[in-house]
């Protein structure tokens, strides 16, 4: 019987310690976390005039852009079908006189032969070809 009492009182004795150690730790992480929301805060007070200007530069672009894919677009579609892969080729040079050129790669395979339809037998006499 006299050693209940003496157990809550060793137990009431030990409490306080493990309690400030779980308050040194809390506060270390409370620290950490305040000293990683400061540093964020900052960093986006610092970039948020930039982000400012980019969204004013990007809404400058944009009907210059939309005018440059509907005038290109059809076009840019036509040569993406021609040309299956652009590694086989150097990056486009312009010529003095404005032309544009895509030169072939010399290590590049050779293209394949294009498609040509069966020759067909000449019609006999009387036969009409249609």
């Amino acid at each position: 019987m006299k050693r209940i009492p003496a157990l809550i009182l060793a137990a009431c004795l030990m409490s306080p310690p493990a309690y400030a150690q779980e308050a040194e730790k809390d506060e270390s992480d409370s620290l950490m976390k305040r000293g990683a929301e400061m540093f964020l805060r900052g960093l986006m007070d610092e970039l948020d005039p930039a982000m400012r200007e980019l969204e004013d530069l990007a809404g400058e672009m944009e009907p210059a852009l939309r005018s440059f894919g509907e005038e290109m677009g059809p076009a840019l579609r036509d040569l993406m079908g021609q040309v299956q892969d652009w590694s086989r080729y150097e990056p486009p040079e312009m010529l003095p006189n404005g032309d544009i050129i895509l030169r072939r790669k010399p290590e590049a395979p050779d293209l394949p032969a294009p498609l040509t339809p069966p020759e067909l037998d000449p019609p006999e006499e009387g036969e009409i070809d249609l």
